[in-house]
Parts: structure tokens; C-alpha cells; sequence
């Protein structure tokens, strides 16, 4: 459980650090030293990243970590050996970018100290009780920074904080409204609250820490909390304060009484917290011990609501915290581009090394050897400082000073700047905008913006199916009672209770109908209250399945009138009618919670009417767990029946859940009360002390009937899934439901075709095969060809031989009638494997052989898994496959899933926000999956490969133009231009068109790319970035340097360009080569743009007209202002003939291999999408939609499936119509049993919404018999009273009770 607990952290980079199990005492004195494991965390919790004087350090550190460090080359330059110009001229652009960036990094801390001043400064309630109460407990002193505390005295001052009218309270001054004899309430900051402080909280008031709840206002001691911030739903919580401790009403009862809690250490888990409270009785009686969950603790970041105050006991403070403990960083994830482009940097970091190594050893060669000679480039050599070695030295320095643009420190800059663009692009998208009546619109938004790009090459999809592809909104749909449908009309989760009435003249199948409803009605967790407005009864339920039970309970009488004493005054739904219902109550014992192990719930309540005071057990759960503990030899034929009438819910899609009840006697519920009490005050392995005292009285259970629940599809789930099937995506399903309803679902969302082969892999069952077995089954037996088992390592323990042949295959009586089918395998469908929770435990460690056989199908639905196996399956797939990953969700259970992906898409549905803001991308509806990926996705991977091919080559364009100029100045490492034009290449001259490619370039329109679903394999199979395409620019860049520099060098070199006879200037030639080489590179970069915009045509000619205005303007500029090498070069350079014909002819030169290559391309080698941005262009009216269908014109661009995993697209175009589910083949490979498609049953989501946290209040009963003062007894209620008080139920007829016989 541990490692299990470990990976799970790992995947979710929850990096924290728990202390050990704690004792918290509320009056607690220790002589000596206290160990450091019990010095607990300060309240305060900072997420600042900076101080004073930390900033500049770190900030530059960090800058630094993140882009190449060849920047710091710029510093060489104010060394007088290596400098070129103004030291301060150089390193202006890299100052800009470090400036900006530390500004942009301040000012975002800045904003984090105001919020941690803004948290930790809360003020709240705390006791102080002078020498009567002294809290002990160590924690370790809060920090305070220099500039924290100048800022708080400023605010305090300005504020007038610190005025005579309004005094701070001292620590040991009383507060009137508070105060008592000997105690009091103060008003502390939250940073100053300590472990084991009493606080008293208010209505509306955020929890400062974690609290352990002592008493309520209200008098059954429950209070409601708002949970948005921990999982971001609204609905209110129910928690309940320890029933030991509701003798603590006041500040004086907090001081009178010594006790202590025995906790857990720390954890992340947000859903778990044991802990027991230990009270020493007088007389030496043994010590009072109560469990304490997490339904009697306030977590910090909380909010209390509709409750006038709490008294409580903190916990757990800080970082120890379970929000701050789940608020560790997210996952950084990098894009596959900015991974892909390490090696391309690395090689021209290489290429730079190798150009200065070059130009060092060719000049001290040349020293060597010409110095000799008397060469005059070498006069003044002879000082005894001038050594040739070490002037190589000097000039290999100097080298990686002139060329390092080669990896311009704008890269970056521009590709962030492009990314933030695109968020935006998808954030103002329309039609991904999600509107709802009466609800704010939902718009597609970008979290992470360094992401966009791999949005265009997903090749796995990864999907939770509950609220992802279904709406979550349940409505009751049919239910099946001894046997038989009593018609009852749909009930959705979100209508008020509308009673119905029916009436049978059976009086046992009265008394079933009775035990039916009465179970809906009383076994859940929800929370009943009239709406203050209206007054009407509203229910407040955490599951959406939960709260369309209920309802339908109501809508035929059995209306549940909450947990209250006394009972709140019935709402009739029945008012006016002739028969009036009576009411029925009943007592709350104990809650049996649900649990993703135990696949079911229970309650035990007492009977009040009258003489009836009989003790019920009703349960709900999964079928084969309520079938495999009802009482033998009993219903037998009912079993049978509603098992098949089970297997028709699922097979229609419906969420199923079977009913059924106990009577138990007085005896064996006192007896099972204790051994029940005893495990839920172990600290440790609590839960599975619950489950196992829980397994004992949840037997011989009497069957009453099922129920179905009908989840929504969400709009276009089927049309998206078939549209990615199409665009060559693999889609798995990972869910929490029962196979049998994952496989519905399948079918429903077009993930499994009307002729698909479904081979059902399955673990844990006795007598079935083992997993492994199962597989090689099914290896050998349907992808004979594909030779999945070679080179396999057999695994220890397992017996091939003993496996039965794919021929022979044996069946296994699992109970289940089904329909064997002779063609299994031979469908034309293709293979959809499925694989439940237990057989992908086992195969986890068998993953070689799981993926070769998942690689074979075109689907996988991975069913009863839960988050953990999500998030590892996901993790598994991408890191052994190296494929491009994306899961979606919208629940916490599928959280972890989304982290492990590449990409993470939340939707905003009804389970809360936390899968939003684990996410990288949110939407509304899972049909906006499809344009984020087949347009957004293909156009940013499209746009964003080609801005950075076309980045690295406009600036080896560049910096070959001064490689070759090397060989004309004894490579020196000189400068061929005039600097100022190097210092705006990439700040003004070429960084505009290659931004219009990221920014507006488009391959296709986003009609062709949503109509034409093929065109996707392009970004898929990463067409648009790759090593290969680098190399062919950089070829290409070299290419045009050679055009460039030897044309215009030689041509200048050839002849005098001057009328007076005198060989031109060096920044004669070099600047017609500076403007050839960006009219060049701009046209080059416009020839690389698929889309000419406005804006494509001013970002490339912007750049052309500006090197000709700056030529002109820096030209002119006399000397006497500063230092122009260039003036009067307009005079030499706009009156020569050479420099007009030298630019068209390097231009044509240089764009002629690119020119005729796509018109080669494009007319006689074209590919899918040239062809449709050819009939976008011409016939932009054809109804491409219907042309891609098959048989159509355009059914050619359809990928080919393979011979083994065949399409099943040709089930229907689309918009698919209803099939029948049980025309599909399937094979369980566990029994070998080949069989029609068939429903069977279902339970609630393994990993839903969590129920653990609404434990009712527990009985009193047991607590009869212990010794407390009657004080304290006359505080806690009356005696005998249930603490969950009674539940108040109306009825159409008076209950003629559950039949035990």
C-alpha cells in the first residue's frame, strides 16, 4: 500500500514531507528538550518564491537554467581583446530580456507575498485562558522578513490600524462579547494559531487549519461546510462534531477538562483521516476512548455555512495541512517540440565550436607561416606579447563572439510570445464556446501555453466516461421489484419531488414495494432542507445517482425528510388528495459507508412505530456483491429473474444497483456494536477493521429488486469518438463502472462498431484461467500472424503448456445464460479488447505482452480501475510506446490520469473543478475535443515546426555570410557587416515573417480539417517537425550564403563600382549583401507561408522596407554626432549599377530551389492536403462532409486499416444510428466462453464522488453504557436519543414493515 501510495505522489510531483504519527494534548506540560519529530509546522504557509535578498540571485540562476548559456558570451566583449563596439551596445538585448523577464517574476511574487499577508493575517477566534489553560504543544517560530515587517507597519499606519479608537487586542486583554470567569475568546492571526489551540468559529467564516470539531450551534452538534475550494463543488457538506466532545460549548468547558488525540501522521489523501480521542474518567475508570473521521474534522480552505459557530481543536497546521499537502507543483511538462529541439541547438552549439575551432587553427597557421615571409598584415607581430599560439586562442574567443546568433537568444522569446497567441486563439473560438441556460458560458482555456503544439500529435486518448462522455445528470429510467417493473415514470436527479400514484391488490408484493422504496429512501447520504425562499424541500446530494434515487423514492411517496430532531415539518407533495399519506420514522443506528472495495451500502435504523421497534439492515450495491450475501436457498427464481432483467438495464447503458434487507435482533446488533465500535477506534488498518466487521452482518440478505439509472450521453460523443477513430487516434476508456456497462457505453459512443470482436480479459475469478494464460489465449487464437508471443519472456509460475488451445477452448459455468456465436474473430469490425481491474493489476507486471495485444485493437476499455491504475496505465503506455498521450476527465479520481499524460484536458462538469485545475486545456463538452485537436492542435504543430525551421534558417543565412568572409580575411573572426545590421537581425529585420507563420499560417481551413478527420496523420506522425526537415532548411540556408556572399563578393571584386577608379569599401559590398540577405530570407520565410493574410504580407514586407530605411537614415549620419563606419555608403550604394542588378539575381538564386520544389510537389506529387486546399480554393462550396463518407469522391483519402484490427467506421457515417448492442461478438478469454454481446449488471463508479464523508450521526445505544457525568449527559441530548436523530419518512400507506420470513 505504501509503494502503491508513493507512485501515486510521484505522478502527481506532490512533493511533501510528513511528520510521524502525533499526539495533540489540550493542557500539556513537558519538562526538557522536545524532540524535532514532535516540533509541529507553523500555521503559516507561504508560496513566495523570493525575498529582499534572495531575487537577483535566484532569478538570474533560473533565467539562465532556461535558455543556453552561449549568452554569456556577450561578457567576452568587454575585455578590450574581443570587443567589437560599445560593450553596453552587445549585451543591451540580452539586459532587455533578463530585465523584462525579472520584472515580469517580481511583480508575480509581489502579487504571492500580498496574498500570503493577505491568509496568514486573518484574524480568528482562539482561547486564552491565562495560568488555566497553557497549550504546550511545540511548534516551529514563523518567519518574518525585513521586508514584511516594513510593509505591515506602512499598511497598518496608512490604515490607521494603529489609532487610539481602535487598539489591537493584547494577549491577555478580554474580550467583552467573549469573555468568561477564567477564559476567553481572542482574536489571533491564522499564522499564529498552534496545534492544540481551541478555536470558535463563525457562519461564513474559511477554516484557518485542520479542525477537529467539538461542538455546533445546532443542536443535533452537525455543521455544513462549502468544499469548492478543495474539489470545486458548491453543494454543502455535511460534518459532525465527536459525540464525547459536545460537552465543550464555551471557553470556560474548553479550560475545565484535560484529554488527548492519537493521530495518523500527515497525509495527502484528502478522503482519509483516522485519529482517536482518549478522555481520562475519574476513580480510576478505564480512560473514555471515541473515533474521530474525517466527517468530524474541518479541513483548512473550507468555508462554514448555515451554522451560527463552531468549537473545534486544530489539528494539523501549515504545510501539514491536507490542501497545502495537495498543493504541490503540477507536473512541468515540456512539449515534444521543445524536447525535439534540444539536439537540433546542441548541433549548431557544435557547429559554432567547430567554426571557432576552424577560424583559431587556420589563424595560427597562417601566423606561422606568413610571419616569416614579412607578411604585412602581420607588421608589429614582433612584440613580446604577440605569441601566433596564443593569438588562435584569441581569435577562437572571438570566433564564438561573431557567430553566435547561430543560436539566437530570440528563439525562445518569440516561440513563448507564439504559444500565448494561440492560448488565445482557442480561448476567443466560438464555437468551443459551451452554453447552458441560465449558467455562465464555458470557453476553452489554455492553462499551460507552452502546449499548444502538441495538441496536433496526440495518438492516444486516454478518457474517463462518467461526465466525460456522459452527462452525469442521472435520471431514473425503470427498476425491477420482486421481480417485476411497477412502470414508474423517469425521475431526473434535478426535478422536485411529483408523487405518483400505483396500487397493487398483492399484499406481498406491497410489502416488496414498500421495502423497496424505504431502502432508496433511507440508505444514502443526502442532505434534505427546505429552501429558505420557497420552502420547499430541496435535496443536497454529492452524487448525481443518489440524488435521482431519492427523488424517485419521493415521486411515489416515500419522501425523505432529512436527519433532524425534532422531524422539520413535512412539505406534502400530497396536499389536497383524498388519502392522505401518515408518516413513518425511523432511528439511524449506524451508516456502513461505500467504498470502492466494498461495491456497496448499508444502513441500520430501528423501527418507531408503536410497538414495532425492530432493527433493519438495507442495503444497496453491486449485483454480484449483493447476490453473493443473500441468504441461500432463498428467492432462488427471484434471483434468477432480476438478474436477466439486470442484464437487459446494462445492455441498454443503464447504471445499475440491486436492493436488499436483513432483520437482525437485538442481540446480534449489540453484540456486532461493540466489535464494530472497537475497530473504529484502531488507529491502525482502521478500514479494513470496518470492512471486515462490516462483512458480518452484511449476510442472508433478502433480495427486493434493482434499480436503473440512465447516464446521459453528452452532445456529439458519438460523432467525436468515430471522427478520432478516423483521424488515426486509439481512444482507451478508463472507467470505474462494470464491464457490462463500460461495454454499453462503448457501443453507444461508437468506440465499439455494430461488428466488432470483443475480447474480455478479467482476473480475481476462481476457476477462470490466469490472466496471462487468458492473453496468450488470445494472442495465439486471433492474431496468429502478428507472432505476439516471440521473444516473450515466460514468467515464473506459469504453465503455458497446462493452457487450453484457442481451438478447444474451455467454458467455464459462471451463471450467467448467454448465446455462443460462431464467428467471433472473423468479424469485420476489428477487435476492441476490455480488460476489468484485477486483470490489469496482474498484467501491469506482464506489460510487454498487454501492450502488443492492445497495439492489435482499435480500442481498449479499461473497466472497475481505479485512479491509481488510470494514472499507471496512461504512464505505462506513454513512456514504453514513446507515443504522444492525452487523457481527459472530469472528476478528482481523474486527476492523476490527467497529470501522467502529455496533455491534460479537464472538463467542467458536475464532479467539481479539480480535474480543471490539474489540467492543462479545459472545456465545456467533450465534443470540443475534436476541433481542439484536428484544428487548433494540427494548425499550432504546423505553424509552430515550420516558425522554427524557418528561425534556425534565416540565421544560418546569416551567420554564413560571415563564415565565408573568413576566407578573405585570414580567418580573423572579423565582422563582414557593419555590426548594427547583425544587432537587428533578429530584433527587427527577420523576426516578423516568421512570426505571421506562427501566428496566422494555416494548412487547410478549419472546415476542410473538420470534415476531413485523415488529414490529422500528418501532425500525427510529427510531419511538420523533424530532424529531417531541420537538416534540408539548414541546406537550404548555406545554400543561399554561397549565393549571396560569392555573387555580390565577386562581382564588386571584378570591377571598380566607383566612377573615380578606387576599389569599394568593405561596407560597400557587405551592406548589399546585408539587404540581399533579408529581402532574401523574408521572401523565403513568405514562400514557407501556406496562408497570405494582412497581416502575412506586413510582417514580410515590413522587414524589407525597414533594412532599406535604416540603410538609408544610418548612411547620413555625420560623424561629428558618433562613430558611423557607413557614412556617405548611400552615396556609393544607390548610384551603382552593381548594386541593383546584384539584389534581384541573389534573390531569384536563392528562392529558386524552394520555388520549384513545391511546384513539383504541388503539380505533379501532391499530397491529401495539397489537394484540399485546392478544392477549398476552387470549390469552396462542395459539401465535403458527405464526400469523405465512403463510396463518396473523397472516400480515398481515408486511412487503410489493417488486415488484422479492420475499421469499424462502416458501421454508419457521422451520425450513428442505434444498433443492437447483442449483434457484437465477444470472447471471455477468463472461461473461454464465446458468446453474443449481452448486458449484465453494474454498481456505482469505482472512484466517483466520495461517500466516506457523510457518516450520519452514530447511535447512541452503545454510549448508553458509559460512565459520563449527567452534566455532560444533559448537554448531548436526551437520554437514549440517537444522535442521528430520526429519520422522517412520508408515506402512501402505512408501512406493513419488511418480512423476515
Amino acid at each position: 500500500m505504501e509503494k502503491t501510495k508513493g507512485i501515486l505522489r510521484t505522478l502527481s510531483k506532490l512533493e511533501c514531507r510528513p511528520g510521524p504519527p502525533r499526539t495533540v494534548y489540550t493542557e500539556f506540560k513537558e519538562k526538557g528538550k522536545v524532540k524535532k519529530d514532535h516540533i509541529y509546522r507553523s500555521n503559516q504557509v507561504l508560496t513566495s518564491k523570493y525575498s529582499v535578498i534572495s531575487f537577483l540571485p535566484r532569478n538570474l540562476l533560473e533565467q539562465f537554467r532556461r535558455i543556453a548559456n552561449v549568452f554569456v558570451i556577450a561578457i567576452l566583449q568587454f575585455f578590450p581583446q574581443f570587443s567589437t563596439v560599445t560593450p553596453g551596445l552587445v549585451i543591451l538585448p540580452l539586459l532587455v530580456v533578463l530585465g523584462v523577464t525579472a520584472l515580469k517574476d517580481g511583480y508575480e511574487d509581489i502579487k504571492r507575498h500580498q496574498s500570503d499577508r493577505q491568509v496568514n493575517e486573518t484574524l480568528t477566534l482562539s482561547l486564552v485562558g491565562d495560568e488555566h489553560f497553557i497549550n504546550e504543544n511545540a511548534v516551529e517560530s514563523i518567519s518574518h522578513s525585513i521586508f514584511g515587517r516594513v510593509w505591515n507597519l506602512g499598511v497598518r499606519i496608512f490604515k490607521g490600524r494603529l489609532s487610539a479608537e481602535d487598539p489591537p487586542p493584547r494577549r491577555h486583554q478580554r474580550m467583552p462579547s467573549f469573555s468568561t470567569e477564567k477564559a476567553y475568546w481572542q482574536h489571533i492571526r491564522w499564522e499564529d494559531l498552534k496545534v492544540g489551540s481551541f478555536v470558535k468559529l463563525k457562519r461564513n467564516e474559511p477554516i484557518p487549519a485542520d479542525i477537529l470539531i467539538c461542538s455546533t450551534s445546532a443542536e443535533e452538534d452537525v455543521c455544513f461546510v462549502e468544499t469548492k475550494n478543495l474539489d470545486g463543488e458548491t453543494n454543502l457538506k455535511s460534518r459532525s462534531a465527536c459525540p464525547e466532545l459536545t460537552i465543550f460549548r464555551n471557553a470556560k468547558d474548553c479550560c475545565d477538562k484535560s484529554w488527548w488525540i492519537d493521530c495518523e501522521r500527515p497525509d495527502v489523501d484528502m478522503y482519509r483521516l483516522n485519529a482517536t480521542v482518549t478522555i481520562p474518567q475519574d476513580n480510576g475508570q478505564k480512560p473514555l476512548q471515541a473515533p474521530v473521521s474525517l466527517v468530524n474534522v474541518l479541513l483548512r480552505g473550507t468555508v462554514l455555512r448555515n451554522t451560527e459557530w463552531v468549537i473545534g481543536m486544530v489539528l494539523f497546521t501549515g504545510e501539514d495541512t491536507k490542501i497545502v499537502m495537495n498543493s504541490g507543483g503540477t507536473p512541468s511538462k515540456r512539449s515534444k517540440v521543445e524536447r525535439q529541439m534540444n539536439p537540433m541547438v546542441f548541433l549548431n552549439l557544435l557547429l559554432l565550436c567547430v567554426m571557432s575551432v576552424a577560424c583559431a587553427v587556420s589563424d595560427t597557421v597562417n601566423e606561422h607561416r606568413d610571419y616569416p615571409r614579412g607578411a604585412l598584415w602581420l607588421y608589429g607581430a614582433d612584440q613580446p606579447n604577440d605569441n601566433p599560439s596564443i593569438n588562435g586562442l584569441i581569435t577562437w574567443a572571438y570566433a564564438l563572439i561573431t557567430f553566435q546568433n547561430i543560436v539566437p537568444i530570440s528563439l525562445y522569446i518569440t516561440v513563448e510570445a507564439v504559444r500565448t497567441c494561440q492560448a488565445l486563439w482557442i480561448y476567443f473560438d466560438e464555437d468551443m464556446l459551451y452554453s447552458r441556460p441560465g449558467k455562465r458560458d464555458t470557453a476553452a482555456l489554455a492553462r499551460s501555453w507552452n502546449l499548444s503544439d502538441d495538441l496536433g500529435q496526440i495518438q492516444y486518448i486516454f478518457s474517463d466516461k462518467t461526465g466525460t462522455l456522459t452527462q452525469n445528470l442521472m435520471e431514473f429510467r425503470k427498476c425491477s421489484v420482486g421481480g417485476r417493473d411497477p412502470e414508474l415514470e423517469g425521475t431526473a436527479a434535478n426535478k422536485p419531488p411529483q408523487p405518483k400514484r400505483f396500487s397493487t391488490e398483492d399484499a406481498a408484493y406491497s410489502r416488496a414495494l414498500n421495502g423497496f422504496f424505504t431502502v432508496l429512501s433511507l440508505c444514502h447520504t443526502v442532505l434534505a432542507a427546505p429552501d429558505p425562499e420557497t420552502g420547499e424541500l430541496e435535496y443536497k446530494a454529492q452524487s448525481p445517482d443518489e440524488s435521482a434515487l431519492v427523488h424517485a423514492a419521493a415521486n411515489v411517496g416515500w419522501v425523505f425528510k432529512g436527519q433532524s430532531v425534532p422531524p422539520p415539518a413535512p412539505s406534502s407533495p400530497d396536499s389536497g388528495q383524498a388519502s392522505s399519506p401518515t408518516s413513518s420514522d425511523d432511528e439511524g443506528l449506524e451508516q456502513l459507508r461505500f467504498t470502492s472495495s466494498r461495491k456497496r451500502m448499508s444502513v441500520l435504523v430501528r423501527r418507531l412505530d408503536g410497538d414495532d421497534r425492530r432493527i433493519f439492515l438495507l442495503s444497496k450495491g453491486a449485483d454480484n456483491v449483493i447476490f453473493e450475501r443473500l441468504k441461500e436457498g432463498k428467492d432462488e427464481e427471484l434471483k434468477k429473474v432480476t438478474d436477466q432483467q439486470l442484464g437487459e438495464f446494462a445492455s441498454e447503458g443503464l447504471r445499475t444497483l440491486t436492493l436488499a434487507y436483513k432483520v437482525v435482533t437485538e442481540e446480534e446488533y449489540e453484540a456486532w456494536n461493540e466489535r464494530y465500535h472497537e475497530a473504529t477506534v484502531s488507529l491502525e488498518d482502521r478500514e479494513a477493521k470496518i470492512a471486515a466487521v462490516s462483512e458480518e452482518i452484511e449476510l442472508d440478505l433478502r433480495l427486493l429488486g434493482a434499480t436503473a439509472i440512465e447516464d446521459k450521453l453528452q452532445d456529439g460523443v458519438p460523432d467525436t469518438i468515430a471522427d478520432l477513430k478516423r483521424a488515426g487516434i486509439k481512444v482507451w476508456v478508463l472507467t470505474g463502472d462494470k464491464l457490462e456497462t463500460a461495454i454499453a457505453i462503448g457501443h453507444s459512443t461508437n468506440l465499439i462498431g455494430k461488428d466488432s470482436n470483443i475480447v474480455v480479459v478479467r482476473g480475481g475469478g476462481t476457476g477462470h484461467r490466469s490472466v496471462y494464460e487468458q492473453m496468450v489465449a488470445a494472442a495465439e487464437e486471433f492474431f496468429p500472424e502478428a507472432n505476439l508471443l516471440d521473444k516473450l519472456p515466460k514468467p515464473n509460475g506459469e504453465n503455458l503448456e497446462a493452457s487450453p488451445q484457442p481451438g478447444n477452448l474451455r467454458r467455464v459455468n459462471t451463471g450467467i445464460s448467454s448465446i455462443v456465436g460462431e464467428n467471433n474473430g472473423e468479424r469485420p469490425g476489428g477487435f476492441i479488447l476490455v480488460i476489468d481491474g484485477a486483470g490489469l493489476s496482474s498484467m501491469m507486471t506482464k506489460r510487454a505482452l498487454m501492450l502488443r495485444l492492445a497495439l492489435q485493437c482499435q480500442g481498449v476499455i479499461c473497466c472497475r480501475v481505479s485512479p491509481l491504475q488510470k494514472a499507471l496505465v496512461t504512464k505505462l503506455v506513454k513512456d514504453t510506446l514513446k507515443v504522444m498521450t492525452l487523457a481527459i476527465g472530469d472528476g478528482a479520481n481523474d486527476v492523476s490520469m490527467i497529470q501522467a499524460a502529455d496533455i491534460g484536458v479537464g472538463i467542467s462538469g458536475e464532479e467539481g473543478m479539480q480535474a480543471v485545475n490539474a489540467s492543462d486545456y479545459a472545456i465545456g463538452q467533450f465534443r470540443f475535443l475534436k476541433k481542439l485537436l484536428l484544428v487548433h492542435g494540427h494548425w499550432s504543430y504546423a505553424r509552430n515546426g515550420t516558425m522554427i525551421v524557418n528561425f534556425f534558417y534565416k540565421n544560418i543565412v546569416c551567420i554564413g555570410v560571415l563564415w565565408w568572409f573568413q576566407i578573405y580575411c585570414a580567418w580573423s573572426s572579423a565582422y563582414a557587416f557593419e555590426y548594427t545590421y547583425l544587432l537587428w537581425w533578429n530584433a527587427f529585420f527577420t523576426i516578423f515573417p516568421v512570426m505571421a507563420i506562427g501566428l496566422f499560417d494555416r494548412i487547410a481551413d478549419a472546415k476542410t480539417l473538420m470534415a476531413i478527420p485523415e488529414l490529422y496523420k500528418y501532425g500525427r506522425e510529427g510531419s511538420w517537425f523533424r530532424m529531417s526537415t531541420f537538416l534540408i532548411y539548414i541546406l537550404d540556408a548555406v545554400a543561399q550564403s554561397v549565393v549571396i556572399f560569392f555573387i555580390v563578393f565577386n562581382t564588386y571584386a571584378s570591377t571598380t563600382t566607383r566612377g573615380d577608379g578606387i576599389s569599394p569599401y568593405q561596407f560597400e559590398f557587405s551592406t548589399t549583401m546585408a539587404v540581399g540577405a533579408v529581402m532574401a530570407t523574408n521572401l523565403f520565410t513568405g514562400l514557407n507561408c501556406n496562408t497570405w493574410t494582412g497581416w502575412t504580407y506586413f510582417a514580410i514586407f515590413e522587414g524589407i522596407v525597414l533594412v532599406w530605411v535604416y540603410t538609408a537614415l544610418y548612411s547620413i549620419i555625420s560623424p561629428g554626432w558618433f562613430h558611423v563606419p557607413v557614412y556617405g555608403n548611400d552615396t556609393f550604394l544607390f548610384t551603382s549599377s552593381i548594386f541593383w542588378l546584384s539584389l534581384p539575381l541573389i534573390i531569384c538564386l536563392s528562392l529558386l530551389p524552394r520555388y520549384a520544389s513545391k511546384s513539383y510537389k504541388f503539380g505533379w506529387n501532391p499530397n491529401d492536403l495539397d489537394r484540399m486546399r485546392y478544392v477549398a480554393k476552387k470549390e469552396p462550396h462542395r459539401d465535403l462532409i458527405v464526400e469523405a463518407q465512403p463510396g463518396n469522391a473523397l472516400a480515398a483519402l481515408k486511412r487503410q486499416g489493417s488486415a488484422v484490427s479492420r475499421d469499424s467506421r462502416g458501421s454508419g457515417g457521422p451520425h450513428r444510428a442505434s444498433v443492437d448492442h447483442r449483434n457484437t461478438s465477444r470472447t471471455d478469454m477468463a472461461t473461454g466462453l464465446r458468446s453474443v454481446h449481452r448486458g449484465f449488471g453494474f454498481s456505482q463508479e469505482e472512484s466517483g464522488v466520495e461517500l466516506n464523508r457523510m457518516q450520519s450521526r452514530l447511535s447512541e445505544r452503545r454510549r448508553s453504557n458509559i460512565s459520563l457525568s449527567q452534566g455532560e449527559r444533559s448537554r448531548t441530548g436526551k437520554k437514549g436519543q440517537s444522535r442521528l436523530g430520526k429519520l422522517s419518512i412520508r408515506l402512501r400507506r402505512k408501512p406493513d414493515g419488511l418480512n423476515d420470513t
